[in-house]
């Protein structure tokens, strides 16, 4: 591996940290530092930012003040390791195999009852995107990628269920719902995750720039 990264001219670390922090830089952070890569790419999340009560959130926005702390802890190491890093902050992502659709078929969708909660989202694909337009043009730095609609998390499931043809989930409190304690702390935050530092530096444009565009093409491509 130390060699590998010797003689890399681009890297990219998808690895989330773990208890312990971030495992890739506990093992290779002085090689990393030293090496001669012209790109070095971090996939990170927004959730670094925290909650933000439903606001629009940039990449000029703090972060580490919610749940994701060691998430916070790894972007923050990552920008600083190389004049080379981008950091890719993602949000929800969804993808075959990976979709409201999927959940929805298997019986796991979830309606639940809380106004005014708006998430952002993006299809794996427009990741990929991004990371590849980083690669063209842009400089180093941090980049939001996220579609151009965020929205309640129940609009997403009742349009796949709409697709699907099947009916809404029924609406839950979040106590009644059932969810894992993981999956409860995702509706303790709220935000909006702008897209356009991207858009500008990057000439990225989502193939799917919103969620309806994205559960149809997952929809027809599926037998």
């Amino acid at each position: 591996m130390l060699a590998a990264i010797g003689r890399a001219s681009h890297i990219l670390s998808s690895v989330p940290p773990d208890g312990d922090g971030d495992p890739v830089l506990a093992r290779y952070a002085a090689a990393l530092s030293r090496c001669r890569a012209t790109w070095i790419g971090y996939l990170s999340s927004s959730g670094v930012y925290g909650d933000t009560g439903g606001a629009w959130v940039d990449e000029s926005a703090p972060i580490g003040t919610g749940r994701r702390g060691a998430r916070a802890a790894a972007d923050r190491a990552w920008a600083a390791l190389h004049r080379e890093a981008r950091i890719f902050r993602l949000p929800g992502i969804y993808g075959p195999g990976r979709s409201p659709l999927d959940r929805v078929t298997a019986g796991a969708a979830h309606r639940i009852d809380l106004p005014g909660q708006v998430f952002s989202r993006v299809h794996v694909d427009d990741i990929v995107g991004g990371v590849l337009a980083s690669l063209e043009r842009g400089p180093a730095g941090t980049y939001n990628l996220a579609d151009d609609l965020p929205v309640a998390q129940n609009r997403v499931i009742e349009a796949a269920c709409d697709l699907l043809g099947l009916p809404y989930p029924p609406l839950q409190s979040l106590d009644g719902s059932g969810l894992s304690p993981a999956a409860r702390a995702f509706y303790g935050e709220n935000r909006r995750v702008a897209n356009g530092k991207a858009k500008r530096l990057l000439g990225w444009t989502p193939r799917y720039p919103d969620y309806g565009a994205g559960l149809r093409a997952l929809r027809e491509s599926t037998p």
